[in-house]
């Protein structure tokens, strides 16, 4: 299995915490926005993605920042584009309201698709 790993701090490898999936996976870590989109363009979808919400993306001051909430609010529009399922995810992040409001997009998004209401 596979397991995309979105983290600008916490290396999986190490997985110091505790919060690297306990599947028997090969693990790709991401560190931003753009490396996750670019990631799953260039591979397709893993077979299970654990998102931190705060990523230390530096951008232009006409830019803004890009969070793991951004990332999973393109991997649905991703998954609807493309006719795809979502796959297994986790949000490991210490960020309690950002770690909130990812499962409840990707929960949501979840029954969604399997019930189409």
């Amino acid at each position: 299995m596979k397991l995309l790993w979105l983290d600008d701090l916490r290396n999986p490898f190490l997985n110091d915490e505790g919060t690297v999936p306990k599947e028997n996976t090969h693990i790709e870590w991401v560190l931003s926005y753009e490396q996750f989109t670019q990631w799953i363009e260039r591979f397709g979808l893993p077979e299970i993605i654990s998102f931190d919400h705060d990523l230390a993306d530096v951008f232009s001051n006409d830019r803004e920042e890009k969070t793991g909430m951004d990332c999973a609010k393109w991997l649905v529009d991703y998954c609807l584009d493309n006719n795809v399922d979502l796959p297994k995810y986790y949000v490991h992040s210490a960020n309690p309201v950002g770690s909130k409001n990812i499962n409840g997009l990707l929960n949501n998004f979840k029954i969604f698709q399997t019930t189409g209401k």
